[in-house]
């Protein structure tokens, strides 16, 4: 896996080139049409609504070029460049962790598609190094702030 390179499934690549062209357009248009109506109201040296809508385009715009960097790094990987059954980017791994005994599941994604909220996992972090080229049946292990984590690959999906 090379540095700096966003893997997606190509749904993944739709939905956020769809996301960049509404941000452009659509939040564009609003935060244009609100700093206008702020700047209607006179002295914009004492205008809270016009800071407040100047600072909303400021982080709109680090927003859109965030999503321009990250989409510039693509590398579309295809359901058939996957295996099926090894952990891989883009698949979700089913584990068994055998110290607390119970089940988890993680998505295996590049690091700007991390999100531990939703279980899916950097292929850099610790975990996924660990899970990275593992097999259903082999045992993935890596060093945590709580020690050593041990999980049973249970399952591999893409």
């Amino acid at each position: 896996m090379e540095q700096g390179i966003v893997y997606l499934k190509r749904k993944r690549l739709v939905e956020l080139e769809n996301q960049l062209r509404e941000l452009k357009t659509v939040a564009r248009r609003d935060i244009a049409d609100k700093i206008s109506e702020a700047r209607s109201h006179g002295d914009l040296s004492e205008n809270a609504e016009y800071d407040a809508a100047k600072e909303a385009q400021s982080h709109l715009e680090m927003k859109i070029g965030k999503l321009e960097n990250l989409l510039s790094r693509v590398k579309i990987i295809e359901d058939e460049d996957i295996p099926n059954d090894t952990a891989y980017v883009l698949t979700e791994v089913k584990v068994f962790d055998l110290k607390r005994k119970e089940e988890l599941s993680y998505h295996l994604v590049s690091p700007d598609e991390a999100d531990f909220e939703l279980d899916k996992i950097s292929i850099v972090s610790p975990l996924g190094k660990a899970l990275l080229g593992k097999k259903v049946g082999e045992v993935a292990s890596f060093t945590a702030p709580a020690g050593t984590i041990e999980y049973k690959i249970l399952a591999i999906k893409k």
